[in-house]
């Protein structure tokens, strides 16, 4: 009767939610990241098509390895929301995108980073940063 109590308790939890994805890319995605987020837009064939947070890991072979979601060489990943897609841009746009910059290379130099798009429907007329001024 104990083996049969165990047997049911063990495919209980193999066929959980949290039981079937343990180990996956998804149960180590950041607070505020989900699979279906925009990473960015991908053109093929003249069309622009989004590329999700789970296409992306997918790409990378992401997967979690001690709470920490990490791509094939084991390098841990993180995310990070890119700016600069101003209808008007701020007054000090330049040293926003300079930040960025800097932050970027900051974080590239020990973490695999995933840009998010700030611009997901792939609309081309929006841009990082401003058309340079007429002199």
């Amino acid at each position: 009767m104990s083996s049969l109590f165990l047997l049911s308790t063990a495919l209980l939890v193999m066929l959980s939610p949290s039981g079937a994805c343990a180990g996956t890319a998804d149960t180590c995605l950041p607070a505020g990241i989900q699979s279906t987020d925009v990473v960015g837009v991908r053109v093929a064939r003249g069309k622009g098509m989004t590329v999700t947070v789970a296409e992306k890991l997918k790409e990378l072979k992401a997967r979690c390895r001690k709470h920490k979601l990490v791509d094939a060489q084991g390098r841990e990943i993180r995310f990070y929301q890119l700016i600069g897609c101003w209808g008007n841009p701020p007054d000090d746009y330049q040293q926003q995108l300079e930040r960025q910059a800097t932050e970027l290379a900051k974080l590239r130099k020990r973490y695999r980073v995933i840009e998010m798009t700030c611009n997901p429907s792939g609309d081309q007329r929006m841009r990082s940063s401003p058309p340079p001024a007429n002199p």
